[in-house]
């Protein structure tokens, strides 16, 4: 009996442990873990994630904080594995600052902590089976994204579709399923794989949706594969599969890519502003021209970025955001916030996303399919623009890795930094409530149970 790429990918999640991880690795895992964490209580408040945070509550059981119990962070409360991690999900995917891994297009950590941490303080597992379970989650939605291919990513939003695996590894993993429930799992998540681009035009809440969906439906897969319910074997590359519905450019070699030799968690990049990750290889583009050249936005006539295909499919429909939200995934918006604050953060986008600075300049954007950084993508994301001043000069601008990739990425004292500001733009912890959490999260390895965040220490 020949075994696929899926069966090999399976029984990889099922059998990954702590040992078997290499210690940068581990360490790598950690800093996604802390930076996730951030995310999450930047969540609160947002209107969509409250909302999906009622629901959980509404539907799940109230629960005392012990056996069985998973926080619900952004409620300071306790339900089970697969309401908090539904409600975890969704808040941390709306500020736009959750991680990315470039060669999938696809962020891990909303998708994959969500469920390890519920299940770890569920079972009462100790950190490291946590983070062993969490790199199986990032090395399973990794490579299904990079599976699927740039064409999928055209109309779906992979987060969604491929984190309905990873979510189910991660699970899988600290349920100890063996191989066969692993591959019974992945069926299980593979078929509710959802996550549709098309919210986008009208700023709808879709995409908190899509992570919420794929965090409590990998649970689900993996609960259900542990007591006998199974799935297709083939849910990837099989005939009526995902590669055959969503895909016309699949590469199944990507599955079963080296593994256990190349880590791919280690590969993943952190967001240093608020937007989508697409605006920004061009935003750092554009500080670096105003920085070399000390311009002023009054100086800049327009500015033209040379992007990939990807950017202009997300970002082109987005041409007047009308929310906080969409604004975000706007060229414009973000190059003019850049532009007039030195970044795009969080309470740039609050409290000037849409005021008549940000608008002029936001008009005065246009993207450009480049053939060069279209052939990189989606392992590089290269950032160029092109700089129209008033007083007639063209200036260009070029970074090869964005601020937050591997080769240029943050240190623990950024991350720690990034999640602070985080939780104080949302009201979600105190500064000493959010140190606190965030050492708990530093030192998680050695805990010999995964408790609950925000328990004093």
């Amino acid at each position: 009996m020949t075994t696929t790429r899926t069966a090999k990918l399976a029984a990889f999640a099922a059998g990954l442990r702590y040992e078997d991880v290499p210690q940068p690795v581990i360490r790598k895992a950690e800093d996604l873990l802390v930076d996730w964490f951030g995310s999450a209580i930047a969540g609160k408040g947002a209107r969509p994630v409250e909302t999906i945070a009622t629901f959980a509550c509404s539907m799940g059981p109230v629960m005392q904080a012990g056996e069985g119990a998973s926080e619900l962070l952004v409620r300071r409360t306790f339900t089970s594995p697969y309401f908090a991690a539904m409600a975890n999900a969704a808040a941390s995917h709306v500020a736009e600052q959750d991680d990315v891994h470039n060669g999938s297009v696809f962020h891990p950590a909303t998708v994959v902590f969500p469920p390890a941490v519920a299940l770890a303080q569920a079972c009462g597992t100790n950190g490291r089976q946590m983070l062993a379970a969490a790199v199986a989650g990032y090395e399973v939605g990794i490579r299904v994204g990079e599976f699927l291919g740039r064409s999928h990513y055209k109309v779906f939003h992979t987060t969604g579709t491929a984190g309905t695996l990873a979510a189910a590894a991660a699970a899988g993993n600290l349920l100890g399923l063996d191989a066969t429930q692993m591959l019974h799992a992945f069926g299980s998540a593979g078929t509710q794989s959802a996550g549709l681009w098309e919210f986008l035009r009208t700023g709808a809440d879709s995409k908190q949706l899509h992570t919420a969906h794929a965090a409590a439906a990998g649970i689900m897969a993996a609960y259900l594969a542990r007591d006998g319910f199974t799935g297709a074997s083939d849910i990837l590359e099989g005939p009526q599969g995902m590669a055959a519905g969503m895909s016309s450019d699949a590469d199944p070699s990507r599955l079963d890519d080296r593994l256990g030799a190349r880590w791919a968690t280690a590969e993943t990049s952190f967001k240093f502003h608020a937007s989508c990750r697409h605006t920004h290889p061009a935003a750092d583009a554009l500080l670096q021209v105003i920085e070399t050249h000390r311009l002023r936005p009054g100086d800049i006539a327009r500015v033209v970025t040379h992007v990939h295909q990807g950017a202009i499919d997300v970002l082109g429909p987005v041409t007047a955001p009308a929310t906080v939200h969409q604004s975000k995934f706007s060229m414009g918006t973000v190059l003019a916030l850049a532009a007039r604050f030195g970044s795009a953060g969080l309470q740039d986008f609050a409290d000037h996303f849409d005021d008549e600075p940000t608008r002029s300049l936001r008009e005065r954007v246009t993207m450009e399919l480049d053939a060069e950084v279209d052939a990189a993508y989606p392992q590089r994301w290269i950032g160029k623009v092109s700089v129209h001043t008033t007083d007639g000069r063209v200036l260009q601008g070029r970074v090869d890795e964005p601020k937050g990739d591997p080769g240029n990425t943050l240190s623990r004292d950024e991350i720690t930094a990034k999640a602070l500001r985080l939780a104080a733009f949302s009201g979600g912890a105190s500064p000493a409530e959010m140190m606190a959490a965030v050492d708990r999260l530093w030192h998680i390895g050695q805990s010999a149970r995964v408790g609950p965040l925000f328990a004093p220490a």
